[in-house]
């Protein structure tokens, strides 16, 4: 069994699956049990022989074959293990919290476009609100469909999920980051033509259906975001971080 470091991209396997454990043990065979298991046996129906990938969601994917698959899951023989390091430009999405399931939505759309970063934002004139337990069983639920849909778009890393905060505290994470953009349907500077770093961090803040607030949007100035637009169009809360993230990855990591 080889370890092979690689960059942010796994060779390709033929879009064989992708199972995510809490621990990946350092073995030459890897259980995947539990949940991960039963859907690999009696969704996937996955036999012997047929090649595979078992990940931490933290960059480290070890790849072979099926070596059996029964009730106790899925046993992978492994033959290399490769270790993803972080990508030199983080993309962060401060997400403003969407009603119903457009939230979760969002999330999947936002990991199988490459977030690296996505942070719950209780704006002023969000819908939803997370209050008390709710916010530790909403912040469950986004961590889960983040770490569904990187296992679906065959991510080595599972993108953090940060607690829900409130626009002081957002704006306290965009003052540490190198680029901060707000979309704004009436800001005159598009999307396109912002100058991106190579590396280091840039966020992307996305409202809520209603809107920001005037002192969101003198607060978030301050915190140093620039508005911009995507295009014409007005977007939804839960499909404009997509939008954009779509925009910078083009320029990005998609070359």
């Amino acid at each position: 069994m080889s370890t092979v470091p690689t960059d942010d991209r796994l060779p390709e396997l033929d879009g064989a699956p992708l199972f995510l454990l809490d621990e990946l043990p350092d073995a030459v065979e890897v259980l995947v049990g539990g949940s991960e298991g039963r859907h690999a046996v009696d969704v996937l129906r996955l036999t012997p022989g047929e090649r595979v990938r078992v990940g931490d969601g933290r960059g480290t994917v070890a790849e072979g074959e099926v070596a059996a698959a029964g009730p106790e899951g899925l046993r992978v023989a492994v033959s290399a293990r490769h270790e993803v390091p972080l990508r030199a430009l983080e993309l962060v999405l401060v997400q403003a919290l969407p009603k119903g399931d457009r939230g979760p939505l969002a999330v999947e759309l936002a990991t199988e476009l490459g977030v690296d970063r996505i942070v719950p934002w209780a704006a002023a004139r969000c819908v939803t609100r997370w209050r008390e337990d709710r916010a530790a069983k909403g912040v469950a639920r986004w961590r889960a469909a983040a770490r569904a849909a990187s296992k679906q778009s065959r991510r080595p890393r599972v993108p953090e999920v940060t607690d829900v905060m409130t626009t002081r505290q957002v704006c306290g994470e965009l003052a540490d980051l190198d680029v901060a953009l707000v979309l704004h349907e009436q800001a005159r500077h598009p999307l396109a033509r912002v100058d991106l770093p190579s590396s280091g961090s840039v966020a992307v803040v996305v409202g809520p259906e209603g809107g920001l607030s005037d002192g969101e949007v003198v607060a978030l100035n301050a915190a140093g975001a620039r508005p911009v637009r995507l295009g014409p169009e007005v977007l939804r809360t839960s499909t404009a971080g997509a939008a954009a993230l779509a925009a910078l990855s083009v320029r990005t990591r998609w070359a």
